[in-house]
């Protein structure tokens, strides 16, 4: 079994040793650090950090860390503004003059607090057939962005987070600097504070010194054969595996290079180094360390949670800042109780470790005290009756078209922006169907007039779109980070 901690390289808080002491042993795990009141407390390895070699997680061990890279982004960002490189209220056109013209005016400002109305990739790239363990370059994503004809909403109305519009933030950054991001970042950020072991990831082949592998645990289904589910692939060929004392895993490959929203490769020895700069503001000077938990403010005038690449919130009443990640196999979190002087990091490679509650409960360790009481759950939610006593409760009868009513909607459908087709078709059991070649089949619900509900998160809700004659022209798709995305009917 590998250790449980780096042992000399504490030091190393039983209390929270206990917290992460289901990650021990022959399986993916975690490294967490934790700075209290300017020491550091707790910096500690669990598990494997890969499972061929057998090779135990240490504060040293390298994390894609995901979406806590946005503060980075941000802070490059702050750091550039400063310099005299960039103004982030102006229109980011004048710095990638590529970027099409959505008919509004889009600011490096809106990129960082998530409201410029850009779509968000992940979605996109999902309708169009990408898996998340494909190669999706920084170059891939900028392609993408540039084939769009439409955003979500006007800029500076609405809050959506948006990867996108952070990928296109370090592109910025990098006209304005005259360097790459990588080369923007670690100058300015990692080498002034010492993390030598940190570098935004501009190459997915690159061999990385003591970097972790990204896990999944194995569907039950799977360890006989089954689909290996989030990836598309199916098994078949070897001998169905035999569930033992451990939980079976199988790697997820990490190929992605999104600049300044993710791909931020660091250990939990150099993000410390980063957590105290949040209290000696050793890069960017107290007014920019001030500026980064300083929140949007939409142009209604209402103020949002996201600040500079941070979520700001409270926890049992005590004021916090900080983010979470996730990709492939990886879930990282970064949180930060600033009147406590607090910070904690947690990063896992493996994808049930859930670590924003195993931060919580790191906090709860040391400012449980100042805390106000968790919430009483509610005993009585499950008494109450669904509808109101006197009649029952009443909804609206979905539509039932029959098979040869749905088959108006049958058809090839293509979307320019994404490059990519779909089938609507009538399967077997008098389902509409849309089909992709590298997704699988999204059953479509009738909800109301031309109007339907798909079974996959990145196909949500449709909407078919009809000519002054009466004619199925077109299908958009909305939800979650993108709204109306186009798919035109092919002749």
């Amino acid at each position: 079994c590998a250790p449980t901690s780096p042992g000399p390289d504490g030091p190393a808080d039983p209390r929270v040793d206990a917290i992460f002491a289901d990650l021990r042993g022959d399986r993916p795990g975690a490294a967490v650090g934790v700075l209290f009141e300017g020491e550091v407390v707790h910096r500690a390895g669990y598990g494997l950090a890969n499972l061929d070699h057998g090779v135990p997680i240490t504060p040293a061990t390298v994390f894609d860390i995901a979406s806590i890279s946005k503060q980075f982004g941000a802070m490059a960002a702050l750091l550039l503004e400063a310099e005299g490189g960039i103004d982030l209220d102006a229109d980011v056109r004048e710095y990638v003059p590529e970027l099409p013209d959505f008919g509004a005016v889009i600011t490096p400002r809106h990129l960082i607090h998530h409201t410029s109305g850009i779509r968000d990739w992940p979605h996109t790239m999902a309708l169009g057939g990408v898996e998340f363990t494909d190669v999706i370059s920084f170059e891939k994503i900028l392609r993408m962005l540039h084939n769009q004809r439409a955003i979500n909403f006007p800029p500076g109305s609405e809050y959506a987070y948006s990867n996108t519009g952070y990928n296109l933030l370090a592109r910025a950054i990098e006209m304005q600097s005259g360097m790459t991001f990588r080369e923007y970042t670690h100058s300015r950020i990692f080498a002034p504070l010492g993390m030598s072991r940190t570098h935004f990831s501009d190459d997915y082949t690159e061999v990385v010194p003591g970097r972790a592998e990204s896990y999944a645990p194995v569907p039950e289904e799977s360890e006989a054969g089954g689909r290996a589910a989030g990836t598309g692939e199916t098994g078949g060929g070897a001998e169905p595996h035999v569930q033992t004392e451990s939980p079976a895993f199988r790697r997820l490959p990490d190929q992605l290079t999104a600049l300044a929203s993710s791909s931020l490769h660091t250990s939990i020895d150099d993000f410390i180094l980063w957590m105290r700069n949040y209290e000696t503001a050793e890069v960017g000077g107290g007014e920019l360390i001030e500026a980064m938990p300083r929140r949007g403010i939409l142009t209604s005038g209402d103020t949002i949670s996201y600040a500079h690449g941070l979520s700001v919130g409270t926890y049992r009443g005590l004021p916090t800042f900080g983010h979470g990640g996730s990709w492939v196999g990886f879930r990282t979190n970064f949180t930060r109780f600033p009147e406590q002087n607090l910070s904690i990091a947690v990063f896992c490679n493996v994808s049930d470790c859930d670590p924003a509650s195993r931060a919580r409960q790191v906090a709860e360790v040391y400012l449980g005290e100042l805390m106000e009481p968790l919430p009483e759950p509610d005993e009585t939610a499950e008494q109450r009756p669904a509808a109101e006593p006197d009649g029952p409760e009443s909804r609206p009868e979905r539509p039932a078209p029959t098979p040869a009513q749905l088959r108006e909607y049958t058809g090839t459908y293509r979307s320019p922006e994404l490059d990519s087709s779909y089938e609507i078709e009538v399967d077997a059991g008098g389902r509409l169907v849309a089909t992709h070649w590298r997704n699988a089949p999204t059953i479509l619900t009738p909800t109301g007039p031309d109007a339907f509900t798909g079974d996959q998160w990145f196909f949500p809700r449709v909407r078919f779109v009809r000519d002054d004659a009466g004619r199925i022209t077109a299908f958009t798709v909305t939800g979650g980070r993108v709204r109306d995305l186009i798919f035109e009917r092919l002749p």
